[in-house]
């Protein structure tokens, strides 16, 4: 199929509320004193938005000059290409795998994911598009005449060419599920749900008000929403078009996936936790980053400088930044990270970049080489085969690399699966494949980031609810992704919730989500025990978090 297309740029609407108002208060009109008072709340709102900008903008200072106290002398160097080019290669790869992954329809692809590489308002210089089904490849043409190919290379996904090559640098290959028929095999190894009586304890028409609150309208663009209780689907909800084993784009989620998987070459002794991370490009003699242990990669704070769209600091016109690049650059991505200085000595600064994820893609892949393993099946093999996940798909780089940092498209239900994992502290059917004490290690604030004031971060890439952004107890772990993409851990409530959605419904989506687990709250109870033993910090489970000021961290 080929389409001539130009994406309308993004177009703001000022909605402005008005109020009908008779002399006399009556029908229609308002009083004096109702016209007082309402004034008097619209300030009074205002000097608290104002209140609460001052704050932020003190603590994003903060922020700054401690990350400055501490800085190395090192220089950034802006990564090479035309940013537009760069955005086109995002835009191809999201589009690529909307249609061949997700099975979107190519316009509904072009015009609701994919937002974070490809973002919207660049995606109008695009003059010629070409879906070709026959190839599984999509090809984006600029006015200059460069064109962009992303083409869906069996399992290893849709994967960006460089300019002007018909090929990439590796041997694509079909890595399958070696597990029964979902269709027969009882949940959580397959899809066939008990038919007892849901456990008696939960209020199930609340739950449903909240499965139906947290899918929320038609703009939240919601395409799954699942609640698991002490691993048993209690709630599940899907979008039109959407089924049990629909892969749906993740994003940053996957950053916990790799966590994942180095947890399982962690129990498999591959590596210790707290040893000095291996990268090959840091082991000449007196290399600074030979200090940079795989726990403080896994916390984002390895220090590596790039520049990324979270950095407080950050200047959108400093250059395009390292943190896209290393989906859009169509080089190969470890090298890439592994070839960035130092800006601060490990754990002591915590930001959100994607280096430290593709760092640890970079670990899995040496460990599993060394072993003579296919590294592209490791995945499947090792972790998905284990727990029942068989709609997972990874895309690489030109090079074959894993970019899970974000190129990860899973179904709600094998989400959930993973979540369960680690409400299970690793065990699963009485095999221990994460090593005892990780999901420990995954809730504890990074020191870094309590250092900088901001106890949102744990271990193995996955957010804390420190700051009480979600209306659930503090100790609730979370992945989350670009787009509105969550699965929550709540321990105390033997909780697991998946929400997943088109990128373009975020911001509804994500409100959409909080009413829902407000909602969820009141469904399921609280266990005493569990919620006593929990070790993150603010004591028993008692889901007060809605209280507290909401992060100023967008999840990516």
């Amino acid at each position: 199929m080929r389409t001539r297309r130009s994406v309308p740029v993004l177009v703001l609407f000022l909605t402005v509320l008005t109020s009908a108002c008779g002399p006399g208060g009556g029908k229609g009109g308002r009083s004096a004193a109702s016209l007082d008072s309402a004034m008097q709340a619209r300030h009074g709102a205002s000097l608290r938005d104002s209140a609460e900008a001052a704050r932020r903008d003190s603590a994003r200072a903060a922020l700054i000059a401690r990350g400055k106290s501490l800085e190395l002398p090192t220089k950034w160097v802006a990564p090479p290409g035309d940013p537009l080019v760069n955005h086109t290669s995002g835009f191809a790869a999201t589009l690529c795998a909307g249609v061949f992954i997700t099975g979107l329809d190519p316009a509904d692809a072009a015009e609701n994911v994919g937002y974070f590489t490809g973002p919207y308002e660049w995606r109008h210089f695009v003059v010629d598009t070409v879906i070709d089904r026959a190839r599984q490849e999509v090809r984006l043409t600029l006015p200059s005449g460069v064109v962009l190919a992303a083409k869906h290379y069996k399992s290893q996904g849709c994967v960006t060419r460089p300019v002007n090559h018909d090929s990439v640098f590796f041997t694509p290959e079909w890595v399958r599920p070696r597990l029964p028929d979902a269709a027969t095999t009882a949940w959580p190894m397959g899809d066939v749900l008990p038919k007892d009586a849901p456990p008696a304890e939960l209020d199930m028409a609340k739950l449903k008000e909240a499965v139906d609150a947290g899918f929320g309208p038609a703009e939240a663009m919601t395409e799954a929403f699942l609640v698991t209780y002490k691993g048993r689907i209690v709630g599940e909800r899907y979008g039109p078009g959407i089924g049990l084993h629909t892969s749906l784009e993740s994003w940053s989620m996957g950053k916990s996936l790799t966590a994942t998987m180095m947890g399982v070459l962690l129990q498999q002794g591959a590596y210790t936790l707290w040893q000095s991370a291996p990268i090959p490009e840091w082991q000449e003699k007196g290399d600074p980053r030979q200090k940079i242990r795989i726990g403080d990669i896994m916390r984002m704070s390895s220090g590596i400088r790039i520049h990324a769209p979270l950095d407080p600091d950050y200047d959108p016109l400093a250059g395009y930044p390292d943190h896209l690049y290393l989906y859009t650059g169509r080089v190969n991505s470890f090298q890439w990270a592994a070839t960035r200085p130092q800006e601060w000595p490990p754990n002591t600064v915590g930001r959100y970049r994607n280096t430290d994820p593709v760092l640890t893609n970079y670990l899995i892949r040496i460990a599993v080489e060394k072993r003579g393993e296919d590294y592209h099946a490791f995945p499947q093999r090792d972790l998905f085969d284990k727990i029942g996940i068989r709609n997972a798909v990874i895309s690489t780089d030109p090079y074959g690399n894993f970019l899970c940092q974000g190129y990860d498209y899973m179904s709600g239900r094998d989400w959930a699966r993973l979540a369960n994992l680690w409400l299970q502290d690793g065990m699963w059917n009485g095999e221990r494949i994460l090593p005892e004490g990780y999901a420990k290690y995954a809730r504890t604030p990074a020191p870094a980031w309590v250092a900088d004031g901001r106890p949102i971060y744990g271990g193995a890439f996955q957010w804390i609810n420190g700051d009480g952004s979600f209306p659930v107890p503090k100790s609730t772990t979370f992945f989350a992704g670009a787009g509105g993409q969550f699965v929550l851990m709540i321990p105390g409530r033997h909780l697991a919730i998946v929400r997943l959605g088109k990128y373009k419904g975020a911001t509804a989506g994500e409100a959409a989500l909080t009413k829902g687990l407000a909602l969820l709250m009141q469904a399921v109870p609280v266990d005493p025990a569990a919620g006593a033993s929990d070790t993150s910090g603010d004591g028993p489970d008692t889901g007060t978090g809605a209280a507290a000021a909401p992060s100023t961290v967008t999840r990516r």
